[in-house]
């Protein structure tokens, strides 16, 4: 059973639930649920670490490798688990602990890199024997809120970074997915983090959520999820920070000239991966008309490949969704899309809460399926004919998250950046592509902030301006 982290202390909660394995339905753990007096214990303790604790740089990294290096050690377990909570297949959990021990590493070593800059207050006219320069000064008590679609990697980029840059961390993970936070707390109080300098409170966004959106005492809410939630938490912070990645619909364009299948192979790879359940899934991919039928029925082809079902499977690349209610919610859209004169190439199939990888045509643009974020394993192939009319096409959305473009044009590569409404855009790659070095994050109703752990610490943090006169 999973316990509450709270005061440095690991403790039972209000309650408990059965958590069970989303493939077979079967139970495989509980979660324990924090009391409202037990999110306030656990915010006053927070406060009064970050006022007490003081960390120096080099002992954050020793401690952030030192919790890679476990998470290696661990991993086997972890994955089991994982499993288990998300359906993830094999391929797909091994990723999500890879990256998760790159992200942990990448933070330890901007824990040792925080500087400020030397501000050249001589330069101004008439102005002399003055200098200026900053420093940065962690933020305080930090709230991380976390999805189910990467239990470990998505919240190692919200709590290696506020650490790193000697935050106090509550955590929020989702109630769908949360003993692969559970675990990382451990790692990271094995390898020698304060037990204080981290709390785990468990149980569902609209109670615990809102207590601790409503608690003066954090400093900043970082948050993955969807836009509704997103907009929420930033009405409740006000002038606090915030860091949002939120929805999309994400569009990947394929050009006449492009690497038909190096694109076919990436695409099918984005749009499937973790059963579609990704913000950057390729939920749209417009192909150049002149291409489309051939393009399409690779991708057709190339779909029926690949295998789904079991997650323990060792083939398996495509598990089940996180619950039979999504995997009917997908069921449900693509019925909606085909009575309107939609037609499904491959797929469109549940079983339980596996949805089979799916590509559809011929799907009216005002479709749920098309027009809303789709989260599951669903590709809509698109025509278009000229550039532009693929770029108002993808554009065309309340998100802009992430793109993608396969062109052999280096002008259109070089371009495709200004012409294209998105936080990220990679050429010869799609929208799903991702690297955890990189600045990751969204524009328009996608959120704003960025991930990537030099560019999250630095966001949790304080810039704060010193002068000196002499």
């Amino acid at each position: 059973m999973s316990k509450l982290l709270i005061a440095g202390q690991w403790v039972a909660g209000d309650h408990s639930e059965v958590l069970v394995d989303c493939y077979s339905g079967e139970p495989y753990g509980e979660m324990a649920v924090a009391s409202a007096r037990q999110v306030d214990e656990a915010v006053a303790a927070a406060a009064q670490t970050a006022k007490t604790i003081k960390l120096t740089p080099h002992e954050r990294y020793q401690i952030l490798m030192r919790s890679a290096e476990l998470l290696q050690e661990r991993s086997a377990k972890l994955l089991e688990n994982m499993i288990a909570e998300t359906g993830f297949p094999k391929v797909d959990g091994e990723n999500e602990i890879r990256r998760c021990i790159q992200t942990l590493q990448l933070s330890a070593e901007e824990s040792r890199r925080l500087v400020g800059e030397i501000i050249p207050l001589e330069a101004t006219p008439g102005l002399t024997n003055r200098m200026g320069f900053t420093v940065l000064v962690p933020r305080g008590v930090v709230c991380a809120i976390t999805p189910y679609n990467s239990p470990l990697n998505v919240v190692a980029h919200k709590i290696a970074p506020a650490l790193a840059g000697g935050n106090v961390v509550i955590l929020k993970p989702s109630e769908l997915a949360p003993l692969s936070a559970v675990a990382l707390c451990e790692i990271l109080i094995d390898a020698g983090l304060p037990p204080k300098c981290i709390s785990l409170l468990h149980g569902p966004g609209a109670s615990i959520g809102r207590a601790l959106l409503d608690d003066s005492r954090i400093n900043f809410y970082t948050f993955t999820g969807s836009t509704r939630v997103g907009r929420e938490i930033q009405q409740a912070a006000g002038l606090r920070g915030t860091q949002l990645e939120l929805g999309s619909i994400a569009s990947t364009i394929v050009l006449e000239d492009a690497n038909q299948p190096l694109a076919i192979k990436k695409v099918v790879a984005a749009g499937f991966r973790k059963a579609g359940q990704v913000c950057t899934s390729v939920q749209r991919v417009l192909i150049q008309r002149s291409i489309y039928e051939d393009f399409v029925t690779q991708l057709v082809a190339a779909t029926r490949q690949v295998p789904y079902g079991d997650p323990r499977l060792p083939d398996t690349v495509v598990g089940p969704m996180i619950t039979m209610q999504q995997a009917e919610r997908a069921e449900r859209w693509v019925d909606e899309a085909v009575n309107r004169g939609a037609r499904v190439l491959v797929g469109g199939t549940r079983n339980r809460s596996v949805f089979a990888p799916t590509v559809l045509v011929d799907v009216p643009n005002d479709a749920r399926v098309v027009c809303e974020e789709v989260f599951a394993p669903i590709i809509i192939a698109i025509p278009f004919d000229t550039l532009e009319e693929a770029y108002e096409r993808a554009n065309d959305t309340p998100y802009g998250l992430a793109a993608g473009i396969f062109t052999s044009d280096l002008s259109i590569a070089m371009k495709a950046g200004l012409n294209l409404q998105f936080g990220g855009v990679h050429i010869n790659e799609t929208s799903s592509s991702r690297v955890d070095v990189m600045p990751f994050g969204g524009v328009k109703d996608s959120g704003f902030g960025r991930e990537g752990p030099k560019y999250a610490i630095r966001e949790m943090m304080e810039e704060r301006l010193v002068t000196i006169a002499y």
